[in-house]
């Protein structure tokens, strides 16, 4: 049976911006209340008003725990408790392994990996208690498909995705639901100057409808375009050498991709490597 986000209380992590902008746009537009979390709440307030629907913005840290809870209690008093979190907030840092800033590789891990835990760890509880509730993770095909270039990124991603499938187990039959987006390279900041191999680039909406789509019919994975999935799932099947030479050709070498820096320093200096600044 489906179900329609409509009076659902949906908040957004990294919802300022990009595909959490388009997120929250989409599900207001569905008759949802949404709560936009973000480090910029400057960004967030500006984002809610332009959007229709019932939004609304909170401040949100998702590497820190009193600010996560502080942002699910304030969602709690203005609409009641959260049907659906969407773990959307994330950093990327692109390069050569060996040229990575330290503060970069802890900085993804903190937000990409920590803060999806540290939701998952305050949000799911409540809902096992209800009996019901949703949470829905925006990975990555780096989940499964680690480009070169992207390390430790595609580490936190794995990482993800090995967390929520043990999750998955121990709330198996509470109602509670986990879902994973997994998209190829989507046309945000985030992205700037990466290559997308022989698939097309996504944009925002295409993640959003994703999120329309699990939130309608409940499943664990769903990969964005669906053919990445199937080349996960050939690649898990073939001998290394075979394995090595079919990601070789589909999945894109983003060290050879970035050339010039700069085409992503404005965005690496504000949301990776300096960590004192807004990074959703």
């Amino acid at each position: 049976m489906q179900k329609a986000p409509t009076g659902m209380v949906v908040a957004v992590t990294g919802g300022a911006q990009g595909i959490g902008r388009e997120i929250a746009r989409q599900l207001a537009r569905a008759g949802a209340h949404v709560a936009i979390g973000d480090r910029d709440l400057d960004a967030a307030k500006a984002t809610a008003q332009q959007l229709p629907g019932d939004v609304a913005a909170f401040h949100l840290d998702v590497t820190d725990t009193a600010s996560f809870t502080a942002f699910i209690r304030a969602v709690d008093e203005r609409w009641g408790m959260i049907d659906v979190l969407v773990n959307n907030a994330g950093v990327m840092w692109v390069g050569p392994f060996e040229a990575e800033p330290d503060t970069a590789a802890q900085r993804q891990v903190d937000v990409n990996l920590l803060g999806v835990i540290r939701g998952v760890k305050l949000a799911a509880p409540a809902m096992r208690e209800r009996g019901r509730g949703q949470i829905i993770t925006i990975a990555s095909g780096a989940s499964k498909l680690a480009p070169a270039g992207e390390a430790t990124y595609a580490a936190t991603k794995h990482a993800v995705y090995g967390y929520l499938n043990a999750v998955r187990t121990e709330l198996h039959g509470s109602g509670v639901q986990l879902s994973l987006i997994l998209p190829g390279v989507v046309d945000t900041e985030l992205a700037a100057g990466t290559v997308t191999g022989p698939v097309r680039r996504l944009v925002p909406a295409d993640v959003a409808h994703a999120v329309l789509a699990v939130i309608k019919r409940p499943r664990f994975e769903i990969s964005l375009p669906a053919r990445m999935g199937l080349v996960a799932r050939l690649a898990a099947l073939l001998p290394d050498r075979a394995r090595f030479r079919l990601l070789r050709a589909v999945v894109p070498n983003q060290v050879a991709a970035v050339t010039d820096k700069a085409v992503r320093q404005a965005y690496e200096n504000r949301a990776v490597t300096e960590i004192d600044r807004s990074s959703q």
